[in-house]
């Protein structure tokens, strides 16, 4: 209950942010909804000249748009949740307190959750009003696409804040771009099979991949394809562990020689 009410005290901290300042709640759903937009018009601009698939084409594109900005806004939500930390020079003051490590990543953790919902149900509602589309048709498997797209953001953002630890701020714009910059070989809105063919080992080595196969799959074929959220399921467990073993390094190097206080100066 005493690791509990810790992690509860961090997270209200920055949920009493989002009470007390409607621009950060608008800056949450603002770049979801956009992309809502601008790809809902482009997908029913393409359905229009498809005929009978139009419906798929909209269902592959919009549900692309969606289980991205969720592994987006889960990134965001965690590092930049952090780095709010960084930037109002508190890193050192909340570990003079009782707090652990573990105790400020599920803090993190759950502060991503919330600003994902807040970001990505605005969009979903809008793809709803605007275009027609449902993702929730897809059924209950969307659970294991978003939750392993969930994943593979937090173990992006454990990677970054490593690198922030160890770099300094000079790193917090790899925040911004690490995770846009593997949009083209997480194969969003394109299968593996349209990747030159030395590039598709990479792609199949990001769980996000594999979910966006079995996404297109289940709106184009309404086929379950389990073997793609095993291999996604599997490499986020790899990939996760590995971000875990480096930020844990890098926060007892930063404790002992002093950067968990002078970060970001």
């Amino acid at each position: 209950m005493t690791s509990l009410r810790r992690i509860w005290g961090l997270m209200y901290r920055h949920l009493t942010l989002f009470r007390r300042s409607w621009p950060r709640l608008l800056d949450l759903a603002y770049w979801p909804v956009l992309q809502m937009v601008i790809w809902g018009f482009t997908s029913r601009f393409f359905a229009a000249r498809l005929g009978d698939h139009g419906a798929v084409t909209i269902g592959m594109l919009l549900g692309g748009v969606l289980l991205w900005e969720t592994a987006l806004r889960s990134h965001l939500g965690f590092a930049v949740t952090f780095m709010e930390e960084i930037w109002s020079r508190n890193l050192g003051h909340i570990f003079v307190s009782p707090l652990r490590p573990w105790e400020l990543l599920a803090a993190l953790l759950g502060m991503s959750v919330v600003r994902m919902l807040l970001g990505v149900v605005p969009a979903m509602v809008l793809a709803g009003l605007l275009y027609h589309f449902n993702i929730l048709g897809v059924g209950p498997v969307l659970v294991l696409f978003a939750l392993n797209l969930m994943i593979m953001g937090w173990w992006i953002a454990l990677g970054c804040i490593s690198l922030i630890l160890s770099q300094g701020g000079g790193a917090e714009s790899l925040v911004w771009s690490m995770l846009i910059g593997l949009a083209p070989i997480a194969c969003v809105y394109y299968p593996v099979s349209a990747l030159p063919h030395w590039l598709r080992y990479v792609a199949l080595a990001l769980p996000a991949a594999h979910v966006f196969e079995g996404l297109r799959a289940a709106i184009g074929h309404h086929e379950i394809l389990w073997p793609q959220l095993v291999w996604a399921a599997g490499l986020n467990a790899v990939w996760l562990t590995a971000a875990m073993l480096l930020f844990m390094q890098q926060f007892h190097a930063a404790r002992r020689n002093g950067a968990l206080m002078n970060i970001g100066e």
